[in-house]
């Protein structure tokens, strides 16, 4: 499937629900892509991309940027303490701060360095052990505690079990960051970015229905 078949269709859910076309950032998930393929969709004119692991991003994108005016980068993967400061060098956006000792490096890293990324709360709507993010019980003291840190949070992301009906978690998801006052909700993957949309996503992470399978190795 094609960039420009993605992008019709999230025109599309977005006139199906009654929201504006343009209001959804669509996030073209780059890891484990390889290059050629990412050159094709910059080419393209698409500047949105999203990447799990800091190491392969740091790899990546400083190139791409001396060739490419105007890169996004997303942070959407599980963020170690140590890979912070990279993290906060390369990215416009990180989606999954998750635990209160990442937020202080942030926070920290932030005041040091002069700039923070926009930022996404990650919650773990399934409750799954395996899984990053606050519990969804635990998701308002969280913003809270961040805010206090004076952390710029735009957002809340989820990542729902693979076995469920994504609509009740995005829709969890869109409860929580309604009463807390956030705008963002970064929602949807390629199999269910419409679901999302209808439920309230402005950011969808979609990669293989863009590059085609993953390339590892």
């Amino acid at each position: 499937m094609s960039l420009s078949d993605i992008q019709n269709r999230i025109s599309k859910a977005e006139a199906d629900a009654g929201r504006p076309v343009g209001s959804v950032k669509l996030i073209a998930v780059s890891k484990v892509q390889p290059d050629a393929r990412v050159r094709a969709v910059l080419e393209e004119g698409h500047r949105s991309f999203g990447e799990n692991r800091v190491q392969e991003a740091a790899g990546k994108w400083p190139g791409f940027r001396e060739d490419f005016d105007g890169i996004d980068l997303h942070i959407i993967g599980p963020l170690q303490s140590n890979k912070v400061r990279q993290a906060v060098e390369l990215a416009e956006a990180i989606h999954t701060v998750d635990r209160p000792k990442l937020a202080k490096t942030i926070a920290r890293l932030a005041q040091e360095m002069g700039r923070c990324p926009d930022l996404f709360i990650q919650v773990n709507t399934g409750e799954e052990e395996q899984k990053a993010g606050v519990m969804p019980r635990d998701a308002d003291a969280f913003v809270a505690e961040c805010r206090a840190l004076d952390l710029p949070i735009k957002g809340l992301m989820c990542i729902p079990p693979v076995d469920e009906a994504p609509s009740l978690h995005f829709a969890l998801l869109a409860k929580i960051a309604a009463r807390n006052g956030l705008s963002w909700l970064s929602m949807g993957m390629s199999g269910d970015f419409e679901q999302a949309i209808a439920l309230g996503a402005t950011h969808v992470r979609v990669g293989s229905a863009i590059f085609g399978e993953r390339v590892s190795g």
